[in-house]
């Protein structure tokens, strides 16, 4: 399903903005974008994707502004006075001339204070996983909305399919007697009344060949598959991957029944129900 999400979030010098983007796709097809120095956090963000989302391809966009203070070195100016006062004092009593220059006091240990790079990539870590998480959020609202309304459209296939499937179940009664009718019919003219070919013979043969197109498995099957369906439909949890095998079998049956019975109305009957078919396939690549 597609859905766009967008989050930022703000701690002191760090900004960071995520956006999660995802379209139709039958797995979970996962690919994140971040800054060369975030590389290492791409595990983790794909652990936070999947308990988010189970099917469709997914892009994970990071970017990290940084403030023009952040990750610099910090001067200690109480402990350059304390060195300055205590250099002043020891040369005094040495007898030295001279003042104490600012370059030997930011070479003294304390007096430039390193920056605290752990804890930055702590944060920075903490910030992107708060804005994926956001962006993800929107992304799965959108997904929902669009699956609400996917909802509706295939449960109107469905109950096209249920209808055409009742029309060929009504109708195959008819055509069994027809097709009987026919066979006898034709087995009179070749046998020109003659009686060589024993009355019972010849009706086992057309039970025979009448039993061969009965499709009332099929149609029994299709029924029982329209009933999983309406059920994986109502479920609130993904369902996808269960929709697409189910919806296989549903062809399946379809094509059998086409395949055993050459009646010219069941024949339309069946086109109509693979065009339904095929629509509501399409439409399940989309479902979660």
């Amino acid at each position: 399903m597609t859905g766009f999400g967008a989050a930022s979030v703000e701690d002191g010098a760090l900004s960071v903005r995520a956006e999660a983007r995802s379209v139709n796709h039958r797995f979970l097809q996962l690919k994140t974008r971040l800054p060369s120095e975030l590389a290492h956090l791409e595990g983790e963000l794909e652990g936070v994707v999947k308990k988010l989302v189970e099917r469709g391809a997914v892009t994970i966009h990071v970017a990290v502004e940084r403030a023009a203070s952040a990750s610099v070195a910090k001067l200690d100016e109480g402990v350059a006075r304390v060195y300055r006062d205590q250099l002043q004092a020891m040369a005094k009593a040495l007898g030295i001339a001279g003042d104490v220059k600012l370059e030997t006091l930011v070479e003294l240990p304390g007096v430039v204070a390193s920056p605290d790079l752990r804890a930055e990539v702590e944060q920075e870590a903490k910030l992107v996983e708060t804005a994926v998480r956001g962006a993800l959020a929107k992304l799965v609202l959108m997904r929902e909305v669009e699956g609400r309304s996917l909802l509706a459209d295939m449960q109107k296939h469905t109950d096209g399919i249920r209808k055409l499937v009742l029309k060929i179940e009504e109708r195959m009664p008819t055509v069994v007697v027809e097709h009987h009718a026919a066979l006898q019919k034709r087995v009179d003219e070749l046998l020109g009344g003659r009686d060589v070919v024993k009355k019972a013979d010849i009706a086992r043969e057309l039970a025979l060949l009448a039993e061969r197109m009965d499709v009332s498995e099929e149609l029994s099957r299709l029924a029982s598959h329209l009933g999983q369906l309406d059920t994986l439909l109502a479920k609130e949890k993904p369902v996808g991957r269960e929709l697409d095998f189910l919806v296989q079998e549903f062809l399946r049956e379809a094509n059998t029944v086409g395949a055993k019975c050459s009646d010219a109305a069941i024949a339309h009957a069946v086109v109509e129900l693979k065009t339904l078919i095929e629509r509501l396939r399409e439409q399940v690549q989309n479902v979660e």
